[in-house]
């Protein structure tokens, strides 16, 4: 089993910024981006799950629950990757979100 308490800790670390945001940086892009971030990690948990599967994408449930989103998306990526590259890749993906969304 791949350790993937880096990948938990930086999304947990992004949530609590959003969470912690004020809305007017919500508004400003904040929830967009961490919102494409959990699309791509879902997208990346069903190819893992179900490959060659037509992916389902995750609804856009509103700028107060992206912080919601990306961890339930990167708990449910966490289950199914097999490997340390993988972790490491998506731990880079939520840096970058992260950055992108000035939180």
């Amino acid at each position: 089993m791949v350790d993937t308490t880096p990948l938990t800790r930086a999304v947990d670390h992004f949530a609590d910024r959003l969470r912690a945001a004020p809305q007017s940086r919500l508004q400003r892009g904040a929830a967009a981006e961490a919102l494409a971030l959990a699309r791509e990690l879902t997208r990346r948990a069903q190819a893992l799950e179900e490959p060659g599967a037509e992916p389902r994408e995750m609804p856009d449930a509103g700028m107060f629950a992206a912080a919601d989103q990306i961890t339930v998306a990167v708990h449910d990526l966490a289950l199914v990757l097999s490997d340390e590259g993988q972790v490491d890749e998506a731990v880079r993906l939520v840096g970058e979100a992260q950055s992108r969304a000035g939180v």
